[in-house]
């Protein structure tokens, strides 16, 4: 349907049905523990994914190496480059995030092996149904019980309990926090301070153990990315210091293991002239009680009443550059999955917009930290959907 806003030309509004929704069940990351449990020989897991069995597999997970900005750098990351071509099992192509392409949202497609309409992580920051505010999924702020807001087990749980030796490797800071419990919890967590000691302890795991599953994760990249950009020499620099630690443990790998590499989401650089301030927007703001989400993925969240002409007015001032969704349209389009659990249902805005062009929807004083940042990723455009899915084998 045209609009003609503002006394401007009419354009075409984009169709949410038409969103590149991720491949749930075939080709995003929820689908990788799944194949990998099955490929261990684990009972009650099939293989979505085209992965070969091995007795040892070690995740490494690197927040923000999203497959786009990889191929654009192989000067900077010469090992992982040369495992491109055998991305997601040897079809050289990379996994999908799943929406939103955040990290509290993939650490749960991950962990718990469902997408985000089941596990139920569904945004940056979403309504807690029936409160009256947000929730920081990532910080877990305002707290919130882990076990009721995602109850189903996650895939280390399952394994574990299956004799395959199990453990995450990440930093001690990450140790009892809610996100943990809730998406990556199962088996031994083994705090490590630096990237170098993460390696190595994981390549340990596997040596110890006959059939072992291990996790491992760094979060440099994804920060220098939003501090500086990821066309800056900082992100550059990064991604060479990731990719000795890949190849360091490539290295220390003990026979009948494989190594996958993988990240949770991509990342833009959106300019200063391309950001529009939401709480300086009378516009957008009207009938709008919560705004949750993030500059590339929001969740709309209306006043009593006002669920429909928050819609319409959104997609007046943004329909030609968002994918403009109710909240039935988002579900009914697929972009949470092919279901949507009963609990988290008003978890999704009543409004979802999610950014096609280079475009951010911030709110500089309700968020000035997130407002502040030169690389966003939220949405499903290729540079912030598509993270790869590297392989090493000994």
């Amino acid at each position: 349907m045209p609009f003609a806003p503002d006394g401007h030309d009419a354009f075409e509004l984009l169709d949410p049905a038409a969103a590149p929704a991720p491949p749930y069940g075939s080709g995003s990351l929820c689908d990788l523990l799944p194949s990998v449990a099955a490929g261990l020989g684990v009972p009650g897991f099939e293989a979505a994914l085209p992965l070969a069995p091995a007795d040892r597999a070690v995740v490494f997970l690197v927040d923000g190496l999203g497959w786009e900005l990889l191929l654009r750098h192989p000067e900077y990351a010469p090992f992982l480059s040369s495992l491109t071509p055998g991305s997601l099992g040897g079809t050289g192509r990379p996994l999908t995030a799943g929406f939103p392409s955040t990290t509290a949202t993939s650490l749960a497609s991950v962990g718990t092996g469902t997408p985000p309409g089941l596990h139920g992580l569904a945004g940056y920051t979403v309504a807690v149904p029936g409160a009256g505010h947000l929730m920081n999924q990532l910080r877990w702020q305002p707290h919130t019980d882990p076990g009721t807001w995602q109850p189903y087990p996650t895939v280390f749980e399952r394994v574990d309990a299956a004799g395959v030796a199990t453990a995450q490797v990440s930093s001690p800071l990450f140790a009892q926090t809610p996100l943990t419990r809730v998406a990556l919890s199962g088996g031994t967590f083994l705090g490590r301070t630096t990237g170098e000691e993460r390696m190595d302890r994981a390549a340990a795991w596997l040596a110890e153990h006959d059939r072992a599953l291990v996790y491992t994760y760094v979060s440099e990249l994804d920060g220098a990315g939003h501090r500086f950009g990821v066309d800056s020499d900082e992100w550059r620099m990064t991604l060479d210091a990731v990719d000795r630690l890949a190849r360091r443990l490539a290295e220390q790998l003990p026979p009948r293991s494989v190594m996958y590499v993988t990240a949770d989401h991509g990342m833009i650089d959106i300019a200063p002239e391309d950001r529009i301030d939401f709480d300086e927007d009378w516009e957008l703001g009207a009938g709008v009680a919560l705004l949750g989400g993030e500059g590339r993925a929001r969740h709309v969240y209306a006043v009593p009443g006002a669920a429909a002409d928050v819609h319409t007015v959104w997609s007046e001032v943004l329909g030609d550059r968002m994918w403009v969704a109710t909240r039935d349209q988002a579900i009914a389009a697929g972009w949470f999955g092919p279901a949507v659990d009963e609990r988290v249902y008003h978890r999704i805005g009543d409004v979802v917009a999610a950014a096609r062009d280079d475009i951010a929807i911030t709110a500089s004083r309700n968020e000035p930290g997130e407002s502040a940042m030169i690389g966003l990723h939220g949405s499903m455009t290729p540079v912030e959907q598509y993270v790869p899915l590297l392989e090493f084998r000994r």
